[in-house]
C-alpha cells in the first residue's frame, strides 16, 4: 500500500494553488525527473507512483504535480485550457526543480512535456512520452466530433463527453478547443534535438498509434525510439508496461 503524503502547494499569481509532491535527489549531479499527467488525471496514479519509487531508489529528484482544476490543485476543471496547464507546468519546473531534467509525460502530459521542453531548451535534456497526445483538442476531439457535437459546443459552449475512466462525463468546452489552437505542434518540424522515447499501445481507444508515429516523424531529434505494444491500452499501467516505462526512463537518464 502506498503511504499517504499530504501534497505541498505552490501559489500562482492569480491566488490559485498547484498541488505537488517531491522526491529529493539522493545523489548530487543527477538529472531530475518531472511527471506530467494526463487530461483529468492526477499525480497519484499508478505510473506516477511507480516512477516515484523508481526515482527514490535511483537517487534522482522527482517532481509530480496536479494542473489547475485537477486532483488536489485549486480551480474548476472546465475553466482550464492548454495554455493554462502549460503555464502550470512551467511554473512547477521553474520554481520547484533545478538542474537538467527529463520530462515524463502521459497522454495530454506528452503535449505538456513537448511544450515545456520547447520553452526550456536549456534545461530539458530528454523526454519519455506515454501515449502522447499533442494537439488532441484539434486532432482527437474537434476533427472527430460529429456535426451534432460541434453544434452543441457552438450553442452551449460545453459538451459533456462520456468517459470510461470516471463516473462523471468530461466537460469539454469550446474555449478549450479554441485556445488549444494556439499551441498546436504537429504539421511542422518540432525543433527538439534531445533523446525521446515514446511508449504506445496499439489497442489504445483514445490515442491511435498512428498519432505517435506522426509525432516521431515530426520531431527533429534523430534520437527518437517508438515502442509499440500490440495489446497495450491507453493507460499502459500493467506491471509489464511499468517495467518498460522504467527502462525507457533509465535509458534517457543515461544519455543526459
Amino acid at each position: 500500500m502506498t503511504e499517504f503524503r499530504a501534497p505541498l502547494k505552490l501559489s500562482r499569481p492569480d491566488s490559485e494553488e498547484i498541488a505537488y509532491l517531491k522526491e529529493e535527489a539522493g545523489k548530487k549531479g543527477r538529472a531530475g525527473l518531472v511527471w506530467l499527467g494526463g487530461f483529468k488525471s492526477d499525480m497519484t496514479g499508478t505510473k506516477a507512483e511507480a516512477l516515484a519509487t523508481h526515482a527514490r531508489k535511483a537517487g534522482h529528484a522527482y517532481l509530480r504535480f496536479d494542473y489547475f482544476g485537477h486532483g488536489a490543485s485549486s480551480g474548476h476543471f472546465a475553466e482550464g485550457t492548454v495554455g493554462r496547464w502549460k503555464e502550470d507546468a512551467l511554473a512547477a519546473i521553474d520554481e520547484l526543480t533545478e538542474g537538467p531534467l527529463v520530462l515524463v509525460g502521459s497522454s495530454m502530459g506528452g503535449w505538456m512535456a513537448l511544450l515545456a521542453a520547447l520553452a526550456r531548451l536549456e534545461r530539458v535534456k530528454g523526454l519519455v512520452l506515454i501515449a502522447p497526445a499533442p494537439d488532441f483538442t484539434e486532432e482527437l476531439m474537434w476533427k472527430r466530433f460529429s456535426p451534432q457535437i460541434k453544434e452543441t459546443l457552438q450553442r452551449d459552449g460545453v459538451y459533456l463527453e462520456p468517459t470510461q475512466y470516471a463516473d462523471e462525463p468530461n466537460e469539454i468546452t469550446l474555449k478549450l478547443i479554441e485556445e488549444g489552437r494556439n499551441h498546436l505542434l504537429l504539421g511542422k518540424p518540432i525543433p527538439l534535438t534531445c533523446p525521446v522515447r515514446i511508449l504506445q499501445g496499439m489497442a489504445d481507444p483514445d490515442v491511435p498509434w498512428q498519432h505517435a508515429v506522426t509525432l516521431a516523424e515530426t520531431l527533429e531529434s534523430e534520437d527518437v525510439l517508438l515502442s509499440l505494444s500490440k495489446n497495450g491500452d491507453h493507460r499502459l499501467s500493467t506491471p509489464e508496461d511499468i517495467a518498460r516505462l522504467e527502462a525507457a526512463v533509465d535509458e534517457v537518464l543515461a544519455r543526459v
